[in-house]
């Protein structure tokens, strides 16, 4: 890390550790692509204008009261595939069970009023999906989307399971984490 931050291009790089008894990748392998977490909409560009962020400390704290810091509710929005969302989410989330994250944009698209009055916050494995969800989200008209700081990953290592059910699936051999971030497939 100390070699990487020494280049400006990765000075403020976020690092995320996950600590695992045996290797998770049978391999290391590394890709420029152009679009991480493929949307096909060119205009939504998280790099150059980041969707606001709650972090995992602030949403146990609105989900405790079932509302935000204005008195409005809030509503948790998995912005994963259905196989994803299928091992685990957050209690009463709203889950459109996409098979891809490019269908999402459509799928949201009319919905805004649905949601008037209230905060929604968009959540996904570490960060990625769930800030271009509420980026969209914001395109289409929804008055108040936050993401998930760091995804739910994030939220397990700030502050547990709390309002969590099931295992959240990652990508790699461990297939999925509890919310104490250990492995739930037998033998990894």
């Amino acid at each position: 890390m100390t070699f990487l931050r020494s280049d400006t291009r990765f000075s403020d790089l976020t690092v995320k550790y996950s600590i695992s008894q045996g290797q998770p990748f049978r391999k290391l392998r590394v890709r420029i692509k152009r679009e991480i977490i493929t949307m096909r909409r060119p205009l939504i560009q998280p790099e150059r204008c980041r969707a606001p962020a709650v972090a995992p400390e602030q949403l146990q704290t609105w989900l405790q009261r079932g509302q935000d810091d204005e008195g409005r509710p809030v509503v948790m929005m998995d912005t994963r595939n259905a196989f994803e969302v299928d091992m685990g989410t957050f209690q009463n989330c709203i889950d459109y069970q996409i098979a891809k994250f490019s269908e999402f944009p459509d799928i949201i698209e009319g919905k805004a009023d649905e949601f008037k009055g209230k905060t929604v916050v968009t959540f996904c494995t570490g960060g990625i999906r769930c800030e271009k969800a509420a980026i969209v989200m914001q395109q289409a008209g929804f008055e108040r989307v936050y993401q998930l700081d760091g995804g739910i990953l994030n939220y397990f290592e700030k502050v547990g399971g709390q309002y969590w059910n099931g295992a959240c699936f990652v990508f790699d051999e461990r297939e999925g984490l509890n919310a104490d971030l250990q492995p739930t497939r037998p033998g990894s």
